[in-house]
């Protein structure tokens, strides 16, 4: 569009004789330019252009109620808006979502790389309130890190007890397919006892677990969180990435919910620092980790004591579990196994196996308990018509026994012979 000073420019060059080819080389616009505005009186007026509805316009409201919600993740809201139909690119996502997201301070820090297969670094976090058998419970997240390929692994408990902590450690070891050389802590009660610049002391039973699996437990440093970076930059990629999106208030679907996260997002995305995905880079590591599944399971259960009631019962977190009529009255021990199932012992062997109710249900019966439990009346009279005290058992004969009359027998003690 021409400038009012290079309209009259043009036209004055013309009024003095210049040829259009002349006017266009002096003024350096396209001859084709000149021939349009040498006869108009005044300078065109410009159009104003439509303003095209950006692609994101549709999508705004959503995101304004996402961002209410907490969620401010440019990568999670582009995939919730993406299965909503949106085709744009994240360019304008980020410039919308920008104004609206904190931004934190950054301290800088020395990286620290390890070789393959020499560690991993562990921590618990607190996630909030979930629905766990129909109440609310605090949830934690157990969350371990191969720190030279970021394999990560993420998995829900109601508490942070040592037997649950070693229960995640190997439903860890089972995912990563492998056992690192060392394991980085911080100061956690379960796993550190003392630390001092002196000393270090681990948890007894604890470090007898790590040993069983040829594992060196580390603890770092006190207040020092840079130590173990890169598990608490995971603990904030789960808080920041996997709970900004829609979930069931239940500890169950967190943990469906979580294995897929894992499985299709935060072990496929490309790392900054190593620039691979993290099982790209363990299929490189996995030589170097320690083989899993060369022994049994550490066993973690610890023993407790119940007395068998009368109807041949025992009671397990308010929930009843059969035992064999015979032990009634007995005290018996009781653990919980790696499989969810609840084990029943005498001194000497395992007398029931029951899964570990959930929900509403609250008695686990097994059939073959009731085997040999006295019957009713009619039903003894049923199976043994002789009304003997043991059943005919079919394979020794009734003995034949003559009869005779009452006089015999009086003859009998009289002397005379029968």
């Amino acid at each position: 569009m021409l400038k009012t000073g290079e309209f009259f420019m043009i036209r004055e060059l013309h009024q003095k004789g210049w040829t259009k080819t002349a006017i266009a080389e002096e003024t350096g616009f396209d001859r084709k330019i000149v021939s349009k505005y040498i006869n108009q009186d005044q300078l065109p007026q410009s159009s104003k252009r439509k303003v095209r509805e950006s692609k994101l316009a549709t999508f705004k409201p959503y995101l304004l109620q996402r961002i209410q919600e907490g969620t401010t993740n440019c990568m999670v809201l582009f995939e919730e808006i993406q299965a909503m139909g949106y085709e744009g690119k994240t360019t304008i996502l980020r410039e919308f979502i920008k104004p609206y997201r904190v931004q934190p301070k950054k301290q800088a820090t020395v990286r620290f790389e390890t070789t393959p297969g020499k560690q991993a670094q562990m921590d618990w976090a607190d996630v909030g309130m979930y629905e766990v058998d129909g109440k609310l419970q605090k949830v934690y997240a157990f969350i371990m890190v191969l720190s030279y390929s970021r394999m990560k692994y993420v998995e829900f408990t109601t508490d942070m007890k040592l037997e649950t902590l070693m229960k995640c450690h190997m439903n860890a070891f089972a995912y990563f397919n492998g056992l690192p050389e060392q394991i980085l802590y911080d100061n956690m009660k379960t796993v550190v006892t003392k630390h001092s610049p002196v000393e270090i002391r681990f948890n007894r039973t604890f470090e007898d677990f790590l040993a069983y699996y040829g594992i060196i437990p580390k603890a770092c440093k006190p207040h020092r969180p840079q130590t173990k970076g890169k598990v608490v930059r995971t603990v904030l990629y789960v808080k920041n990435n996997f709970f900004q999106r829609k979930h069931e208030p239940t500890i169950y679907a967190l943990n469906h919910d979580i294995r897929i996260w894992l499985d299709q997002t935060a072990n496929q995305k490309k790392n900054q620092t190593t620039n691979e995905p993290p099982v790209q880079r363990l299929q490189h590591e996995q030589r170097f980790l320690q083989t899993w599944g060369t022994k049994p399971l550490f066993p973690t259960s610890h023993w407790e004591i119940r007395e068998v009631s009368r109807d041949c019962f025992i009671s397990y977190l308010g929930k009843k579990y059969f035992v064999p009529f015979r032990y009634a009255g007995y005290k018996v021990k009781v653990k919980v196994t790696l499989d969810h199932q609840i084990e029943i012992y005498d001194e000497k062997e395992c007398l029931a196996q029951h899964p570990i109710l959930t929900g509403k249900t609250s008695v686990h019966v097994k059939l073959e308990h009731y085997e040999g439990l006295h019957k009713t009346g009619k039903e003894q009279e049923h199976e043994n018509p002789t009304g003997l005290a043991a059943k005919d058992s079919g394979t020794v004969p009734t003995p034949i026994v003559e009869t005779r009359s009452l006089a015999s027998y009086a003859a009998l003690e009289e002397g005379d012979s029968i």
